[in-house]
């Protein structure tokens, strides 16, 4: 019997980035398991916070470290993996650094009443959004952006960088269970040798927000 396969995707942008994701059912009342995974959460955040210590490292370096340790492979510019990715890219990096530029859609935020029609109206402004950051001209938002691969037996794992903006844009995987393991392994080693310095723990800034955020993740 085939095992089942199972994805983990760590959106470029993250939570504040411009790709949002809603999940449909009852979420009226917060249930006993949705308590116990919350606690969960907060417990392997402390965790992770504990494993963190200042060392940083620039993303030339990190995609150094992960050809040399790991046989990441660059993704060539021409590819659709690599195009699709350049455009998310593009639109987070905007939204982090210079939202001015998205004319009005910097803020956009889910209605309190979920519904198809509210749903279809989000995400129309997401799409908007969208091709406003794509027509953002390169004197605007200079970028070098790179995608690499890791290969581990039947997955893989893609990591999104930035060199000028010196940026893990995000990193995603797939493969069975006993593979994304692996994966999740050396997602969490790159993240680490990435690291922060003493003022992002200090100043708890988006660079170490996110460190601790893959960390926790399962």
């Amino acid at each position: 019997m085939k095992q089942k396969q199972a994805k983990a995707v760590t959106i470029i942008g993250g939570a504040d980035g411009p790709t949002s994701v809603f999940l449909a059912g009852h979420t009226k009342k917060k249930t006993l398991k949705n308590g116990v995974r919350q606690l969960l959460y907060q417990r392997r955040r402390r965790r992770a916070e504990k494993r963190i210590a200042a060392n940083p490292h620039t993303v030339q370096e990190v995609a150094a470290y992960a050809a040399a340790h790991y046989h990441a492979a660059e993704i060539p510019k021409t590819q659709k993996t690599y195009l699709r990715q350049y455009a998310s890219a593009k639109e987070s990096l905007i939204f982090m650094y210079k939202p001015e530029l998205l004319s009005g859609f910097d803020e956009i935020t889910a209605s309190d009443v979920f519904d198809e029609e509210s749903a279809k109206k989000l995400y129309r402004q997401l799409q908007l959004r969208s091709e406003t950051a794509a027509k953002v001209p390169e004197s605007e938002m200079p970028m070098d952006f790179h995608l690499y691969e890791i290969s581990v037996g039947n997955g893989h794992l893609e990591m999104a960088v930035d060199f000028v903006w010196d940026t893990i844009l995000g990193m995603s995987s797939s493969g069975d269970r006993s593979t994304m393991k692996k994966l999740k392994k050396i997602s969490d080693d790159l993240y680490l040798y990435y690291g922060v310095s003493e003022q992002d723990i200090q100043d708890k800034t988006q660079r170490y927000s996110s460190l601790v955020t893959m960390l926790s993740s399962r």
